[in-house]
C-alpha cells in the first residue's frame, strides 16, 4: 500500500503536427482524487508541481499533408528532440511516461520509421494514437479542470492536423468525432504562399472548414450546448488577445467571439512577420493562428455562442492525469468500463440494433466469463472486451441479415469507440465476427492478422459469446440468467438456467453452438434438467 503522501514523477511527450512538447511533473498520491473535478481555475491537480516543460518547433505536418510522407530531415530533427526529451526525463528521475504522436505521424506512410528510430536512437517508446484516443485524453483533462455538472458542452480541440469534437453531458462523453481539419493542414491547403489573406483565400478557407465540419454537424445539430470549450495550441493566445472580461459562465478565461472576429480581420490583412511583431507571437504561431481563429469562429457561429471557454489544459495534461491515477491506484476501472460500454450501446443504437437482445447476451456472457475464470485465465479487461462484443455482435443486421456477423466485424473495425485501442477494437470485432457460423480460422485474413495472444483471446471469448447468444436464440429473453458449473470428472459445463416459458429452441442452439467452447476448454455444454432454477453468482466475482 502506497503512503498517502508518496511522491513520483511523470512525463508526457506530445508529437503534434506543428511542434513537439514535453512536460515533466512531480505528484503526490493525494493529488489525484478519484472522481470529482478540481476547483475552477485550480492547477492540474492540487499537488502537481511542474519540473520541466520543453517545446521544439518541428512542423511534421507541413510535408505529410501534401506528400503523405515525413521527410528524412524532419524525422532526424524529431529524433534529435526526443533525445533531448529522454535526457530531461532521465535527469528528473521519471517513474512513468507516455509518448504519443497524433495526426501527422498517423497519416504518414512512413510513420512506422519514426517510431522505430525513436526507440533505437532516443530510447523512447512512441505510440501513434487515433483521433478518438486523443479526444478521450483531452476530455479527461478538461473534465478534471472544469466543473461541468448539469451542463452540456461541446469540446473543440484544434490541432495542427485534426480537430476533435466531443459532446460532454454532465462531464460524460456522448459523441466524439475526429475531423481532418487542422491549422497546419489548412495553411498548406489554402494559404500556402499567401502574404496576406485576400477575399478569395478567405472564402476558400471558410469553405474548407465548412466541408470538414459538415461530417459532424448533422449529429451535433440535434442538440444545443450551454457552452463551447476550446483546446489546442492557439487557444491560450486567443484568450489573451480576445478575453471575455470577468470570465464566462463562472469560468475565468474565455475568448470573446466578437473581439476574435475583429482580430481575424486584422490578422488577415497582415503578413506573418507583422503579426509576430504586433502581437508578440512565436514564428510558428504567427501563421497557424489565422486558420485557428477561423475554425473556432465558425464553430461558434454554427452554435450561436458568444464566447469559447479556455481551460488551459490539453493532451499532455490528460496523459499525465491518467499516468498519475494509475500509478497511485486511483484510476476508476469500473467507471472507465461503464463509459466504454455506454459508447458501444450508442453505436448499436446508431445501427438500430435489438437493444434488449444485446443486454441479455451481455449479461449472460459476463456471467459465463466469471464462471469459467479458472479455465480461461483471462484478465478483467478481457471481460470488458467480451461485453463490448456481446453488445455489438448483431449490428451487422443494419447492412443485411445474411452474413451479418461479417458485417458486424466491418462496422466495429471501422468505428471510433472511445476507450478501445486499435488492438482491442480488432479483438472485439473478431469476437463479434465469430458469434455464429464458422469458427476462427487462420485462413480468414481478419483472424490471421492478429498476433498469437490476440488469436487465443478471440477463441476463448468467442466460445463464451456463442453460448450466450444461443441462450437468447429467439430474442425473447426467455433465459433471464445462467450459472455455469464446471463438472471436471465428466468434462462438461452444466448450465443452470433461470427463466420462464418454453426454451427448446435455445437448448437446441446451445448444443450446436457449444462447438468452440468444447474445442477451447474440452467441455461439453449440457443444460441442467431443472427448469426456472435461480442461479447465484459465485462469491467474490
Amino acid at each position: 500500500m502506497l503512503s498517502a503522501f508518496a511522491m513520483a514523477r511523470f512525463a508526457a511527450v506530445d508529437l503534434g503536427s506543428n511542434a513537439l512538447r514535453l512536460r515533466v511533473v512531480e505528484a503526490q498520491s493525494a493529488s489525484a482524487p478519484k472522481g470529482g473535478p478540481l476547483p475552477r481555475g485550480g492547477e492540474l491537480a492540487p499537488t502537481f508541481r511542474e519540473l520541466t516543460s520543453l517545446r521544439v518547433p518541428v512542423r511534421l505536418g507541413a510535408e505529410v499533408f501534401v506528400t503523405g510522407r515525413l521527410t528524412a530531415q524532419s524525422i532526424s530533427q524529431t529524433c534529435s528532440a526526443l533525445r533531448e526529451f529522454r535526457q530531461a526525463m532521465s535527469q528528473a528521475g521519471v517513474d512513468a511516461y507516455r509518448a504519443t504522436a497524433t495526426s501527422a505521424v498517423r497519416e504518414a506512410e512512413n510513420g512506422a520509421t519514426l517510431v522505430e528510430r525513436a526507440r533505437r536512437e532516443a530510447g523512447i517508446e512512441l505510440e501513434i494514437i487515433e483521433g478518438i484516443e486523443e479526444a478521450r485524453l483531452i476530455q479527461l483533462a478538461v473534465v478534471r479542470r472544469l466543473a461541468l455538472e448539469e451542463r452540456r458542452a461541446l469540446l473543440v480541440d484544434v490541432g495542427g492536423g485534426s480537430t476533435e469534437l466531443t459532446v460532454l453531458d454532465n462531464g460524460q462523453s456522448t459523441f466524439s468525432m475526429s475531423l481532418p481539419l487542422g491549422t497546419v493542414r489548412m495553411l498548406e491547403t489554402y494559404l500556402k504562399g499567401a502574404v496576406v489573406v485576400d477575399d478569395v483565400r478567405a472564402r476558400l478557407l471558410e469553405e474548407g472548414i465548412d466541408r470538414a465540419l459538415g461530417e459532424a454537424l448533422p449529429q451535433l445539430k440535434k442538440t444545443s450546448f450551454d457552452l463551447v470549450i476550446g483546446t489546442g495550441g492557439n487557444v491560450e493566445t486567443l484568450a489573451e488577445l480576445c478575453p471575455v472580461r470577468g470570465g464566462h459562465l463562472g469560468f475565468p478565461r474565455a475568448i470573446d467571439v466578437t473581439l476574435a472576429r475583429q482580430l481575424r480581420a486584422k490578422l488577415f490583412a497582415m503578413p506573418a512577420a507583422e503579426r509576430q511583431r504586433v502581437y508578440a507571437l512565436r514564428p510558428d504561431r504567427a501563421d497557424t493562428i489565422v486558420p485557428a481563429v477561423s475554425i473556432f469562429l465558425r464553430v461558434a457561429e454554427h452554435f450561436y455562442q458568444g464566447a469559447i471557454v479556455a481551460p488551459g489544459v490539453g493532451l499532455k495534461e490528460g496523459i499525465l492525469i491518467e499516468l498519475v491515477d494509475r500509478h497511485f491506484d486511483a484510476w476508476d476501472e469500473e467507471a472507465e468500463a461503464s463509459r466504454l460500454l455506454a459508447g458501444c450501446t450508442r453505436l448499436g443504437q446508431r445501427y438500430h440494433f435489438d437493444e434488449g437482445h444485446a443486454e441479455v447476451v451481455d449479461r449472460l456472457a459476463a456471467q459465463l466469463f466469471d464462471d469459467l475464470w479458472a479455465l480461461h485465465g483471462l484478465r478483467a479487461r478481457d471481460r470488458v472486451l467480451l461485453r463490448a462484443a456481446a453488445i455489438l455482435h448483431d449490428i451487422g443486421d443494419y447492412v443485411r441479415y445474411d452474413g451479418h456477423h461479417k458485417h458486424s466485424f466491418y462496422l466495429i473495425q471501422q468505428s471510433d469507440i472511445m476507450g478501445l485501442s486499435p488492438d482491442e477494437r480488432a479483438v472485439v470485432a473478431n469476437v463479434a465476427r465469430y458469434h455464429r457460423k464458422s469458427l476462427p480460422d487462420p485462413a480468414h485474413p481478419n483472424f490471421r492478422d492478429l498476433d498469437k495472444d490476440a488469436r487465443a483471446k478471440v477463441r476463448s471469448l468467442a466460445a463464451i459469446l456463442r453460448v450466450a447468444d444461443a441462450l437468447d436464440r429467439e430474442h425473447l429473453g426467455r433465459v433471464e440468467g445462467v450459472r455455469g458449473e464446471v463438472d471436471e470428472p465428466r468434462r462438461r459445463l452444466l448450465l443452470h438456467l433461470r427463466g420462464e416459458g418454453d426454451r427448446e429452441l435455445e437448448e437446441w442452439t446451445v448444443r450446436q453452438k457449444g462447438d468452440l467452447l468444447r474445442e477451447e476448454f474440452g467441455l461439453d455444454v449440457v443444460l441442467s434438467p431443472a427448469r426456472s432454477e435461480r442461479p447465484e453468482a459465485p462469491r467474490g466475482k
